[in-house]
């Protein structure tokens, strides 16, 4: 594998402007949150933090992204990119909404299912699954389920000062490696997957250092559904068009911590007689934190699930007999992990040493 010098200075210009934008942004977008009151204010069990925090941070990293998209890919724009780029307006402004007066949760999924509608009927879509093809209407059907899983997945990790931000990098980080991987004679999609995955990723090392605990700003709906549909999206452009079975197993091992997290949220309040929909105190994060892990230590832990699935991901890419093995090595241990999460019933008192916030 030989890459062009050319498109990988591209790719680093692309990740730091995007980098800087939201860096430079995050400050005056936090006095833009004040302003119209987009704050989260403490108000149950689920939240870690004690005192108001702005949120709508994920418009810096909405900024930093398409601008810097939009100056080093803009000559790589397709109809499904389009549809992508649309797709993520849409998403955004509902975040914002959400985050000024707190929509409900049916509305927000219609916008979702709608916003994903415009990407799949853009061309951008899940046409094989591990060779076979899939039928018109069934892959729409499994484009738009996984663009709007995986919106929702990213938002429902949002619980820890850093967590979504820092795991969504890692996703985009992952992803923008393998691209880079499938660039073979100047491929176009392959190419604009890396220059938008890059921006991606730009965005959110650009907005972490404010979200860091204890943060002093939340990407809120903003920024934490806006990363899920990217995510989702571009794994659809990049990652899912080809016939290979890697082009199947990859998108679920980069994005394996966010799935795992709503799969078992799903059955965890279906098993109760919830709505899916319905918020609770079960996810990941908070159990590790009720094992008496810190606010950091949970999310390093989180950081590293999501490296070394990230890790099996480019190896799985890049590898050949030992596909199989890596793949199901991989599920085992995030299965494992997931095992020990859920059926522990050995709780103890975490012991912070900074002050909890939530994200």
């Amino acid at each position: 594998m030989v890459l062009d010098p050319q498109l990988i200075l591209k790719v680093v210009l692309t990740l730091v402007t995007a980098a800087s934008i939201a860096c430079a942004v995050t400050p005056l977008v936090k006095m833009l949150a004040r302003k119209v009151g987009a704050m989260d204010i403490p108000k149950d069990e689920r939240r870690m933090h004690h005192t108001p925090i702005p949120r709508m941070g994920g418009l810096a990293i909405f900024l930093g992204f398409i601008v810097s998209f939009l100056i080093f890919g803009g000559k790589y724009i397709s109809t499904e990119l389009q549809g992508i780029l649309l797709g993520a307006v849409m998403i955004v402004i509902l975040g914002i909404m959400d985050d000024i007066m707190t929509l409900k949760a049916l509305p927000k999924f219609a916008v979702q299912l709608i916003a994903a509608f415009v990407v799949v009927y853009h061309g951008c879509r899940i046409e094989h699954v591990m060779g076979w093809e899939l039928p018109m209407w069934l892959s729409y059907t499994v484009s738009i389920l996984w663009i709007v899983m995986i919106t929702n997945a990213v938002n429902f990790i949002d619980g820890l000062d850093g967590l979504a931000a820092g795991v969504s990098a890692i996703s985009a980080g992952t992803m923008l490696v393998v691209a880079l991987m499938l660039v073979v004679d100047s491929n176009t999609i392959a190419t604009a997957s890396a220059l938008c995955l890059a921006a991606l990723f730009g965005g959110c090392v650009g907005f972490i250092p404010y979200n860091f605990n204890p943060a002093s700003i939340f990407m809120g709906d903003t920024g934490s559904t806006f990363l899920g549909f990217m995510l989702a999206s571009v794994s659809i452009f990049g990652l899912f068009k080809t016939y290979a079975v890697i082009s199947f197993a990859v998108p679920f091992l980069v994005l394996g911590l966010p799935i795992f997290d709503i799969c078992f949220a799903v059955i965890r309040r279906l098993a109760k007689g919830q709505s899916p929909l319905h918020a609770d105190r079960g996810h990941v994060h908070h159990r590790l934190i009720d094992m008496g892990f810190s606010q950091k230590q949970a999310v390093a832990i989180s950081y590293l699930i999501s490296a070394l699935l990230g890790l099996a991901a480019v190896l799985l890419t890049d590898s050949g007999p030992m596909q199989l093995v890596i793949f199901v090595m991989a599920i085992f241990v995030v299965g494992a992990i997931g095992a020990k999460l859920i059926f522990s019933h050995h709780h103890k008192k975490p012991e912070h040493t900074e002050e909890p916030h939530e994200d």
